[in-house]
């Protein structure tokens, strides 16, 4: 499953390739940014029953007596929590996703010290396979977002290795744009896709906005021709279904007057020139951070040296 976690392990990674140091571990950093949500959790919760302390003495000093004696609100006791035991993997990677991310592990409202299972859990989602796309955009001072690269794979990846080596490729290799410098990289948000549910579409309408990204494919004069939209590419431009194959095809290579004739389904010479074209569809769960959003769990690390120590463990 796709959380922020993994998305500051992508922040962690471009940021210490520009000090040529080694980031830390993907295990590590998720099991500090469980203890870090964990804590805004608990504090949330905390002041939601103080508040509703509060409203109730306020109405028994409006109800009762005055010489009626109030009985004393008992202190709020810690109570400890484990993290739920959530080994299971989501088959749908979105929201990746994305958007609206997910937790790896499930929320519980209070939580001190984590059994020793935590650690172990960590490194057994971190060790989990996934095809895997990295994305990194540029924010705005106004809010706007850029694409600044973006690069995957259809391979499974093991997460502590694909996404490593991806965040890197997508931020420093991307051929549509200059490799991202040091000086941007306050001005970036990272956003990661876990891809499954691979499905051979009948046709190129065979899928949904908003569910599925597509993969097509197909061969003209002996070359074989390809591009992918992960799943919320068409809904942020604001596509249609034939607008985004349509896409798809002129990103590939494609001819776009060729492939408006193809979707319109009026043009048998079209067809007659591409051969073997196929379209698979595929869903992701996604998950995104900001460098803020990045900076905030980095400051709250920094600012205890045992949460120091586990991250660098």
């Amino acid at each position: 499953m796709a959380s922020p976690a993994q998305c500051f392990y992508c922040f962690e990674t471009l940021a210490s390739s520009f000090e040529n140091e080694e980031p830390p571990s993907l295990a590590a950093i998720e099991e500090s940014w469980w203890h870090y949500n964990q804590t805004k959790s608990d504090k949330a919760a905390l002041l939601e029953e103080n508040d509703d302390l509060a409203n109730t003495e306020e109405g028994f000093n409006v109800e009762q007596p005055p010489s009626i004696k109030l009985p004393p609100v008992s202190r709020l006791q810690e109570q400890q929590g484990t993290p739920s035991d959530s080994s299971s993997v989501s088959t749908t990677p979105s929201t990746l996703s994305s958007h609206s991310s997910q937790s790896v592990l499930s929320n519980t409202t209070t939580v001190t010290t984590p059994g020793e299972s935590l650690g172990y859990q960590r490194s057994k989602l971190s060790n989990q396979l996934y095809p895997l796309f990295v994305t990194w955009d540029l924010i705005s001072r106004h809010g706007h977002k850029s694409l600044r690269g973006c690069i995957g794979t259809f391979e499974a990846q093991e997460l502590s290795i694909g996404l490593k080596n991806y965040a890197l490729i997508s931020a420093l290799e991307d051929t549509r744009f200059s490799p991202i410098p040091p000086s941007q990289l306050p001005s970036l948000s990272c956003s990661l896709t876990l891809l499954s549910d691979f499905e051979p579409c009948v046709d190129a309408m065979d899928w949904e906005l908003g569910v599925h990204g597509l993969r097509i494919s197909f061969i003209h004069r002996n070359r074989r021709y390809g591009s992918t939209y992960l799943p919320d590419v068409a809904v942020e431009q604001g596509w249609t279904k034939e607008e985004t194959v349509e896409s798809l095809m002129r990103k590939a290579g494609w001819d776009s007057s060729a492939a408006r004739r193809l979707l319109k389904g009026n043009g048998g010479n079209a067809w007659d020139e591409v051969s073997d074209f196929k379209a698979t569809r595929y869903q992701g769960l996604k998950a995104s951070a900001t460098y803020g959003e990045w900076q905030d769990w980095r400051n709250w690390v920094y600012a205890d040296k045992s949460r120091l120590e586990l991250l660098q463990s």
